[in-house]
């Protein structure tokens, strides 16, 4: 069967869904009864998901938890997270209380600053180059002004730009490197229209330069795009308490436990293998609340791992110490995000969440942001280094285990009840549900 199609984003969704089912299922009826039992029985949200994208067919869903008790700068708040990774909301919600009674979470916003990058090749003097762009970035600046004047009222705009000679890297090649304040918004469609007009008058206002030769007159502007690397977009989050008041367990030494824990963030921060698996259970918590409040964790991704990588070799986001008696555990990350535009006032669920916290300001989402992921790392290396990260992690796995042997819901009481005793593996959940059902 031929399986290439010409016109398919000019098909409406059922047209588009019977040529997929009929093209690539071999149970026609079921594939096309599961892409319906996901679409929303309201048809207006159902058309507003249905344009966020194109070719959608139907709703792709992840579960929506929520992890209480986090206190953050002595502010109670119910942290929103989408993941599909069992064990990470119950994690984080372990850690929230954890810390509640030790003074809670505390944070501040280093800064807030955004990037983007005009990339073009000239062909000519670079003294002249610099000469021109001393002369005409003004001119820039106030070409832009119909873009920026809004975004200014609020507080924001163009902070700076800055021409950098890269040549020595590629032949003929320059930036113009610019600064920008976006404020609430994650701004990218701002940062990206302020670098489109920024070419356009770098290529005009080079027409005119009289110290350029012919060649040196047509800039060859190659692209305008924002940078999804933020380092100077920084947020700090940090938990802290005397190291007698670490553990809950009478058991164990809270000095051996404090000190077990440094060192284990010591091994992140020199060992990329474990850096990468460290980091990314932050990235657990932290891609969680992007997700939820309808921001781009993609870009957020991109730009923390850029970071962890920023002195050469990839490293741990967290870090800690024990001094003079006090624990500390802290982490600097970058977060670029929103808190109007996008999805914000669109998605339903995300209005939801940022009406959960409080209709934070991109700062304050930040700041809880970060909270969640410094959280989700502290439950992480708390299990590493005592009882083990699987003993956890399984037993929240179980659950789904047993749906994947379609368990009963009285099955599903006697084997949870059986594995409170017992180890969780998935050899042993299938030995235990098929000596049941014996």
């Amino acid at each position: 069967m031929n399986k290439t199609i010409t016109g398919f984003s000019k098909l409406s969704k059922l047209e588009k869904i019977d040529w997929l089912v009929n093209t690539y299922f071999k149970d026609v009826e079921s594939a096309k009864s599961l892409l319906k039992q996901y679409w929303n029985e309201d048809k207006k949200i159902q058309q507003r998901h249905d344009e966020f994208i194109e070719n959608t067919i139907t709703n792709y869903y992840l579960p929506l938890g929520v992890a209480p008790n986090f206190l953050i700068n002595d502010k109670i708040y119910a942290i929103p997270m989408a993941i599909e990774e069992s064990s990470v909301v119950a994690a984080a919600s372990k850690a929230a209380k954890f810390w509640f009674d030790r003074g809670g979470f505390k944070t501040n916003v280093i800064s807030t600053e955004k990037i983007g990058q005009v990339h073009f090749i000239f062909k000519g003097d670079s003294s002249k180059l610099k000469q021109f762009f001393k002369a005409n970035k003004p001119k820039l600046i106030e070409a832009s002004k119909s873009l920026t004047q809004n975004m200014e009222k609020r507080g924001g705009g163009i902070l700076d730009i800055q021409l950098r000679d890269k040549s020595q890297d590629i032949d003929n090649y320059y930036q113009l490197h610019a600064t920008f304040e976006t404020m609430d918004a994650m701004g990218a469609n701002f940062i990206n229209s302020c670098l489109e007009q920024f070419a356009k008058t770098l290529r005009e206002e080079a027409q005119k330069f009289e110290l350029f030769s012919l060649e040196e007159k047509n800039i060859q502007v190659i692209m305008s795009i924002l940078s999804n690397y933020v380092p100077h977009c920084l947020v700090r989050a940090e938990v802290s308490c005397k190291v007698e008041e670490l553990t809950e367990n009478s058991n164990r030494s809270s000095q051996e436990f404090a000190e077990k824990f440094v060192q284990a963030v010591n091994i992140a921060e020199i060992e990329p293998y474990r850096a990468v698996t460290h980091n990314k259970g932050i990235m657990n918590g932290i891609d969680a609340v992007v997700l939820a409040t309808g921001n781009d964790f993609r870009a957020v991704e991109a730009g923390v791992h850029a970071y962890a990588s920023r002195n050469g070799q990839y490293s741990s986001l967290t870090h800690a110490k024990i001094e003079d008696g006090v624990f500390t555990f802290w982490m600097e990350i970058p977060l670029a995000l929103g808190t109007v535009g996008g999805l914000t006032k669109l998605h339903p669920l995300v209005k939801w969440a940022l009406e959960l916290l409080g209709e934070p300001s991109a700062k304050e989402l930040m700041q809880i942001v970060a909270v969640a992921g410094l959280a989700q790392n502290f439950a992480a290396l708390r299990s590493l280094t005592t009882t083990g990260i699987q003993e956890g992690h399984m037993k929240m796995h179980l659950m789904n285990i047993l749906n994947q042997f379609e368990a009963t819901s009285e099955e599903k009481i006697i084997l949870i009840k059986h594995f409170t005793t017992h180890t969780v593996t998935y050899s042993a959940a299938m030995e235990a549900i098929n000596n049941l059902r014996k």
